[in-house]
């Protein structure tokens, strides 16, 4: 009998795969040290974890046996609170990676466009392969900042139907301006704008640096958020994108009907009455990325790049970058390492506690004096 994969899709036969972060476990076990060693620092992960009120909003629910509510009703109602958008234009998914993938589905067609602007996160161009689409490339400025122009030749030579955009940007940290996304909203696209990171920014995802406002107002902006990052709660997979009532209602069609388990509906509701708790954690975060920030532009083997996100991406100028890392590995310190085009020689640091960053400085500076 012929084997069963000459029956797979061709296209995701021929699909690379992600390549997700491996776990605390597994990396221990990989390390030969104990978890509690660990300082992990790769995946842009919140150190200080859930607030108490999800933590105790956990232990306190009786009916994890039950289906959760598929329509996230109360849920919706906290985040139409939240940010000020209706409840109608709120669909929830597991992590805005699900709702990124929603979105393609609901837009392409095999052969479709996808417009993508790396360097930039890996999950757009790995879920446009997914769902049939052809990923077109916009390569950012040398400064990662959106080549516009290049963008407009793209969507006008190949008639994609969705532009990626992500501010702050994941790796690099930038933001994407105002005047940016509204230029590009004259597109004949569907721009979605991946804001994951934006309540570390001045105004805590509230302020003119946020497009939230701006969904409903255009009928071809969506905007993505998650509960990974600010409120501590990646392991349980909770995003969100606020888009126009017109792609609400088709995305409604196609989303599984329990997709957000009931564990991650009562951690985010209780996340949104803690907000003041988590609201503290983002300060300590954000202070502690600009005291990062200065302490590694005192190494001379780094070049830092802003950044308004809870993670620092830092170029290598002197010295091998993959040699850096695994050197960092050996000793339980857990860093993003790039070998991807403008990221050549780059790793990612995720900002951790103050003792976490001590600990990650101390080490820098010893792999510093092995070089010289």
């Amino acid at each position: 009998m012929p084997s069963i994969t000459r029956l797979i899709r061709p296209d995701i036969a021929q699909l690379e795969a992600y390549t997700p972060i491996a776990p605390l476990d597994v990396l221990a076990e990989r390390l030969g040290l104990p978890i509690e060693r660990l300082i992990k620092l790769d995946a842009n992960e919140n150190p200080y974890g859930p607030s108490p009120r999800a933590r105790a909003a956990l232990e306190q629910e009786a009916h994890y046996a039950i289906y959760p509510d598929p329509e996230h009703q109360r849920l919706r109602a906290a985040l139409s609170d939240y940010t000020g958008q209706s409840v109608e234009r709120i669909v929830c998914g597991a992590g805005a990676d699900e709702i990124i993938d929603l979105l393609l589905r609901l837009f392409l067609a095999p052969g479709d466009a996808v417009i993508d602007c790396p360097p930039t996160f890996g999950m757009y161009a790995f879920d446009t392969g997914v769902c049939g689409g052809r990923l077109v490339e916009a390569p950012r400025h040398a400064d990662f900042a959106l080549d516009i122009d290049a963008i407009e030749r793209a969507a006008a030579e190949t008639n994609a139907k969705v532009l990626f955009l992500t501010s702050p940007n994941n790796p690099t940290g930038n933001l994407t301006t105002r005047a940016e996304v509204e230029r590009l909203l004259d597109l004949p696209l569907l721009v979605v704008v991946d804001e994951a990171y934006i309540e570390f920014t001045p105004g805590g995802g509230h302020g003119d640096l946020a497009f939230s406002s701006l969904v409903g107002q255009y009928e071809n902006l969506a905007v993505l958020r998650t509960f990974s990052k600010w409120a501590g709660l990646a392991g349980l997979r909770v995003g969100y994108g606020l888009v126009p009532e017109a792609i609400a209602e088709h995305l409604w069609k196609i989303k599984q009907p329990y997709n957000v388990n009931l564990a991650a509906q009562v951690a985010a509701i209780a996340s949104l009455d803690d907000r003041a708790y988590l609201e503290a954690n983002v300060i300590c975060l954000t202070s502690e990325r600009e005291r990062l920030l200065a302490a590694l532009r005192e190494l001379p083997f780094l070049h830092v790049y802003p950044s308004q996100a809870n993670f620092l991406l830092c170029r290598v100028v002197a010295g091998d970058a993959l040699a850096l890392k695994q050197t960092l590995e050996r000793q339980g310190i857990l860093v993003r390492y790039y070998r991807k085009p403008l990221l050549r020689d780059c790793i990612r640091i995720s900002v951790g506690t103050p003792e976490q960053n001590d600990t990650l400085l101390d080490a820098l500076r010893s792999w510093e004096a092995t070089k010289r």
